[in-house]
């Protein structure tokens, strides 16, 4: 029973994993599935003041997720945001090559 249970979640993440293939991120998968699709205890441990640090994501994607999530806000930091274009390229640094990342205001 536990066996397949394990096997039944890995299969989800691997599924879910898979949905965000598109989408730009310089950290892996599990970003995307903990800020999309956190777990009841996740969602406890946020309430609790836990911060969790979402690193490289899209600047379209931490739009939707302030849009969709916007009660877990408090709970949310987003750092290296990778600036895009109109149809969600990341923007690269004509001279360095480097992407593009918005300024977080710290130095």
């Amino acid at each position: 029973m536990k066996v397949s249970i394990h096997v039944s979640l890995l299969i989800l993440l691997s599924l879910a994993s898979a949905s965000y293939a598109n989408e730009f991120d310089t950290a892996g998968g599990w970003q995307m599935i903990r800020l999309f699709h956190p777990t009841q205890a996740d969602l406890v441990s946020e309430k609790k003041g836990k911060i969790i640090i979402y690193d490289g994501l899209t600047d379209k994607t931490v739009d939707r997720a302030l849009d969709e999530h916007f009660d877990r806000i408090g709970a949310l930091m987003f750092i290296r945001t990778v600036v895009t274009d109109d149809t969600g390229k990341p923007l690269q640094d004509p001279e360095t090559g480097e992407l593009v990342t918005e300024e977080d205001g710290c130095d």
